[in-house]
């Protein structure tokens, strides 16, 4: 038995309208959206009655997917508000091209920087964003 690949990173979202066009807006293209409902569903994630939206996204280069997930039954008990302190997974990173276009973009629709675009040694240029539903990226741009 051994690990192939990592497939995708799934995200539980409440405003799926804004989760797109964040996702979206930082260059990943939209590969399809469905309605998931029925036995099997429930069976696999263990919950009943599921309604489900999925919308899932790629990479331009094909290598990295994350889905989306808005439930609309059953509902959320309590949201989260993940920062980067919170105990599990805290942030999702993607190699991006041209850093400052991008955080620019965003912060032209008022997304939330966690710091600064700062430089990692000679290698990256970071910076951590924070878009809807608490969702933090770190976007990484290799330097020359």
């Amino acid at each position: 038995m051994k690990f192939q690949r990592m497939d995708h990173v799934g995200v539980v979202v409440s405003d799926l309208e804004a989760a797109k066009t964040f996702f979206l807006d930082i260059g990943l293209e939209m590969l399809g959206e469905s309605e998931v409902e029925g036995d099997w569903v429930d069976r696999i994630i263990g919950l009943t009655d599921v309604k489900e939206t999925v919308v899932m996204f790629g990479t331009p280069d094909g290598e990295t997917k994350l889905e989306l997930i808005k439930f609309h039954s059953p509902s959320a008990e309590k949201g989260i508000q993940p920062t980067l302190t919170t105990l599990g997974i805290t942030h999702i990173a993607f190699v991006v091209e041209d850093i400052e276009g991008i955080v620019a973009k965003l912060k032209k629709k008022d997304t939330a920087t966690a710091g600064e675009i700062q430089h990692y040694k000679d290698i990256y240029k970071l910076c951590f964003v924070q878009g809807p539903e608490g969702i933090i990226l770190e976007l990484a741009e290799r330097l020359k």
